[in-house]
């Protein structure tokens, strides 16, 4: 069900003609591509030719020492785990996905949580139990009760704790360290999914993403994940693992069998960009640009919306999490939106159950910043008209 979603969601994002909030991208116009022609024209003569060749399955040396300096600066453990290049982050999820389920195994993950996470879980035959969440992250007493009712522990639990897809949220410290203490000494594994804490908007708020791996004295297994896709862009097919060595040898050997190794050339490029000096000033343009662009959603849903849709202003990330009234379904409103030349992504295609359907996510990353409120406009008229429809009825059903 959830790969479907995934496969319609793609066709959707890319149709010609429609305001699209769908697509969980960068816009193309923020592509670094004069950085890269600057990168790639740069490079050695020897460089070029190694960019054509096999590489070390567990990635690019050099990139590998980079990726070490930058997680050093955020206080992750790179002395004593291992860092594996992969394919995109989630060719990551599947690696660990793959190393640690079987068939029927139990795994917890958010609810709601990134569909492609849950489209891995399901394709290898794991029992997933969502565990909602609030503005500060998930809920710890659910977390507890779900805990405690298992026969046996869970193998991981899987969070995306920087602005959240599709939640836009960010877990506080608090919960961030109550979740460490509910899940130190379960054997239970925790996946920190990080794809989006570098896109902060307020310099201010930097420290809020400090990863839950850095934190340190607890007796948790975690596994941090990477992504370049929401940086450099997704075409890069960059993302990243670090784990304690014993994970990483067999997630090594499970990658090798996949794919040998990822990209020489995109890691090389990435890896000039990094050294080059491109990747901060990079960082700070598009931290700029998708905060206007919240911005002007911000602005449009609190002019435009009706009455009854609540939704949590994001601090980063690309998504908008609407939450509608409980008489209207995210689904129903769709179809029309769709005839009248806006789209969005219905909650229930986040839910690990594919039940809830309360919610909608709007992607402001790949809008064009003019175009913005006119979708808006658009989507609340739907909104509106569905609300007076239902008004009506139960009108007409009380008299």
């Amino acid at each position: 069900m959830h790969s479907e979603d995934i496969k319609l969601l793609m066709k959707q994002s890319s149709r010609e003609g429609l305001i699209s909030f769908a697509g969980g991208m960068p816009n193309n116009n923020l592509f670094p591509v004069k950085e890269i022609d600057e990168v790639y024209n740069n490079v050695s003569h020897h460089l070029k030719k190694l960019c054509f060749q096999y590489g070390p399955t567990s990635g690019y040396p050099p990139l590998v020492g980079s990726l070490q300096k930058i997680m050093l600066r955020k206080g992750l453990p790179v002395k004593n785990d291992k860092i594996l290049i992969t394919t995109g982050s989630l060719q990551a999820i599947s690696i660990i996905t793959q190393e640690f389920v079987n068939e029927g195994d139990v795994i917890l993950t958010e609810r709601p949580c990134f569909v492609g996470a849950i489209s891995v879980f399901e394709t290898y035959g794991a029992k997933i139990i969502g565990i909602p969440i609030d503005a500060d992250g998930i809920d710890i007493s659910a977390l507890k009760n779900v805990i405690d009712s298992l026969k046996t522990p869970p193998k991981f639990l899987y969070i995306t704790p920087n602005f959240h897809n599709p939640a836009g949220i960010i877990y506080s410290e608090k919960r961030r360290r109550a979740l460490l203490d509910v899940l130190s000494g379960t054997d239970i594994i925790l996946i920190e999914d990080d794809a989006y804490g570098d896109l902060y908007f307020d310099p201010r708020d930097e420290m809020l993403t400090k990863p839950i791996k850095s934190y340190g004295g607890h007796n948790v297994e975690i596994i941090y994940t990477g992504s370049f896709s929401k940086i450099l862009g997704p075409g890069f097919r960059l993302g990243y693992m670090l784990s304690s060595p014993e994970i990483f040898e067999k997630a090594e050997s499970i990658k090798q069998a996949l794919d040998a190794c990822t990209s020489n050339f995109m890691q090389i490029l990435a890896n000039e960009f990094i050294i080059g000096g491109y990747l901060e000033p990079y960082l700070n343009f598009l931290r700029k640009e998708y905060s206007e662009r919240k911005n002007i959603l911000q602005k449009s849903l609190k002019k435009h919306m009706p009455k009854g849709i609540q939704w949590v202003e994001p601090q980063g990330g690309f998504y908008m999490w609407l939450r509608l009234p409980d008489n209207i379904k995210a689904t129903s409103l769709f179809t029309d939106c769709l005839n009248k030349g806006v789209i969005f992504v219905t909650g229930r295609t986040f839910d690990p159950d594919n039940i809830k359907d309360d919610h909608l996510r709007l992607s402001f990353s790949n809008m064009p910043k003019d175009t913005i409120e006119k979708g808006v406009m658009l989507l609340s008229k739907v909104i509106s008209s569905h609300m007076k429809d239902i008004e009506r009825l139960e009108f007409s059903r009380q008299n």
